[in-house]
């Protein structure tokens, strides 16, 4: 007779207990007799190409969704089954302590950057350390999850904020200002994202930098954890399935038409490339639907979607301009007729964003006659080394006496030294910012790490705006 492998009671996924490491169940066997209390630190150890900063973001989501969660009996009883027939060993009294003692409240404390500080690498970002000797071994235990829950966040936010000020700074050279650069780089990158928990963490914290996302939930992350009324915007735009389902290519200016008529005020984006796009901008939109598309109350943004991005983007440009005609912004660029612009969202990395750039110099155009969708280069086509992010731990007080604990691996030549103490992180207008070791008891004065959890309990709330004004004033520090 065939068993049914469900059965089997199914396992609680959001049970904390279980969101680690294998190897980790066993550390806490690993001590120095008489630890009491460990201190582990987070911070990104390299740069990624020319970005050698990252925008911190993401802790407070985790704070609310997991640790705030007080852990119950059902949690250990769960993980318990789970270790022994894995394999490893459980520490089944320092968990029922917690509940015991602290009604499952984690007795941790969490120091850390605020959210939206923008912090040059190789610095301490956040320290976690238990506040119950007993619980010497959960700082460690919580590495898994904590570490996830900021280098994702925490490198999206980065590298959107790092694109977004290179199309910024080429704006401002071409048009004379940064006008409009927080809709000039849209995300595109929920289908490509693995899962729509991070379509939404990463979708939020693009919006940190931009204001441009199609990645709904994003939105729904930002409402939800930061309390952000709406965080970014979209408009209508079309895709292949509605362009080509109009009879083939006979009918596909009769779609472009269908798009001005059902839209007849403000943006709206149609994908022109669905046969062949220089007939289309040529003939469709700047022949037949010419006076249309210049009688409208709003503007047309042609969006290209296949070919070299370097070429196609100022070729698009160029056809346009020779249909709708040009202008010169005030620093002697070519921008097209305010009714039309550019959408680029195929192929879009900062490589290839580069490409673009230069290649809109080198012919003497505007960056404000196109925008930019990035899809997977936005949500997904990055990891923990992408900033070669860790968590280490750093000190712990052992028999009374606070020592360091570190590595120096030679055989990482350098890479991978972890730093040492308990740290704290300063500011001044000389040095800028500076991870300090703590000497003796006295803490570090204007350390920029503030406690934000303690014992169960957040204690610190940044909302969304906040977080993207101190973005916007820790920026160039």
């Amino acid at each position: 007779m065939m068993t049914n492998v469900f059965d089997n009671a199914p396992l609680n996924e959001r049970n904390l207990l279980l969101d680690t490491d294998s190897y980790k169940a066993s550390h806490y066997l690993q001590y120095a007799p008489g630890t009491d209390y460990v201190q582990s630190y987070i911070e990104a150890r390299g740069p990624n190409g020319d970005i050698d900063y990252t925008l911190f973001f993401g802790l407070q989501a985790y704070l609310m969704q997991v640790l705030s969660r007080p852990i119950c009996q059902e949690d250990i009883d769960e993980a318990a089954a789970v270790f022994a027939a894995h394999g490893e060993p459980f520490h089944r009294d320092g968990w029922q302590h917690i509940v015991d003692q602290h009604q499952g409240r984690l007795p941790i404390r969490i120091r850390a950057i605020k959210e939206g500080t923008i912090l040059p690498v190789r610095n301490v970002q956040l320290v976690i350390e238990n506040t119950d000797p007993a619980a010497y071994w959960l700082p460690s235990y919580l590495e898994t999850s904590l570490l996830r829950a900021i280098w994702y966040p925490t490198t999206v936010a980065t590298n959107s904020w790092a694109n977004v000020d290179l199309i910024g700074a080429a704006l401002e050279q071409t048009d004379g200002s940064r006008d409009g650069l927080p809709f000039k780089l849209h995300d595109f990158g929920a289908r490509g994202a693995t899962s729509l928990g991070q379509a939404g963490i990463g979708g939020a914290a693009h919006l940190i930098a931009s204001l441009g996302t199609d990645t709904v939930s994003g939105l729904v992350f930002a409402r939800n954890y930061y309390g952000a009324d709406m965080a970014g915007f979209s408009i209508p735009a079309a895709e292949h399935s509605t362009m080509t389902s109009w009879g083939g290519a006979p009918g596909e200016v009769t779609a472009m038409a269908n798009m001005l008529t059902q839209f007849p005020s403000g943006l709206v984006a149609v994908v022109s490339d669905s046969y062949d796009l220089m007939h289309a901008i040529h003939h469709h939109w700047g022949e037949t639907l010419r006076d249309e598309v210049l009688a409208r109350d709003g503007i047309l943004v042609v969006r290209p979607d296949s070919g070299e991005p370097t070429e196609i983007v100022p070729a698009v440009i160029e056809a346009l301009m020779s249909k709708f005609g040009e202008q010169q912004t005030t620093t002697g660029y070519r921008i097209l007729n305010d009714k039309v612009r550019v959408i680029q969202g195929d192929g879009i990395t900062r490589d290839s964003l580069k490409g673009i750039l230069a290649a809109l110099e080198a012919k003497k155009l505007a960056v404000g006659n196109v925008a930019f969708g990035m899809g997977a280069g936005l949500l997904q086509k990055l990891d923990r080394d992408t900033y070669s992010y860790a968590m280490k731990a750093c000190a712990a007080q052992i028999n009374g006496q606070w020592v360091d604990v570190y590595k120096d691996p030679t055989t990482a030549k350098g890479s991978k030294t972890s730093k040492r103490g308990r740290l704290a992180l300063t500011w001044d207008g000389t040095d800028g910012y500076k991870t300090h070791e703590q000497i003796g008891d006295q803490p570090v004065a204007g350390d920029l790490l503030e406690t934000v959890f303690e014992n169960g309990t957040i204690k610190r709330i940044q909302t969304f705006d906040e977080i993207r004004a101190q973005a916007a004033a820790t920026f160039g520090r």
